[in-house]
C-alpha cells in the first residue's frame, strides 16, 4: 500500500493538535498557587502559558509520533497482524 503525500500531512496535523493538548498543562502555575491573583481574572488561570517552547515539544514530539504511525501503516509484519 502506498501512502499519497497529502495522507502524511493529514496525519501529521491530527497528531500535531493531539500531542499540543496534551502538552498545555505541562509546568503551569496557577495565579492561586503563587499567590498573585490579578483583579478580574479566574484564580486558576495561569501565570506564565510559555506557548513557545511548547509548540516547539509539540512540533519535534508531533514528528516522532508520525513517524512512528507511518512506520506502523507501511510495515508488512504488522499489517499481517493486524488483518
Amino acid at each position: 500500500m502506498e501512502i499519497q503525500p497529502f495522507t502524511y500531512v493529514a496525519i501529521y496535523f491530527v497528531v500535531w493538535w493531539t500531542v499540543l493538548f496534551a502538552v498545555l498543562p505541562w509546568g503551569i502555575r496557577g495565579q492561586h498557587e503563587a499567590g498573585e491573583v490579578t483583579d478580574g481574572t479566574d484564580p486558576g488561570a495561569p501565570i506564565k502559558a510559555n506557548l513557545v517552547p511548547k509548540a516547539i515539544a509539540t512540533t519535534v514530539l508531533a514528528g516522532v509520533a508520525t513517524v512512528l504511525i507511518v512506520w506502523g501503516m507501511s510495515n508488512p509484519w504488522l499489517q499481517e497482524y493486524w488483518s
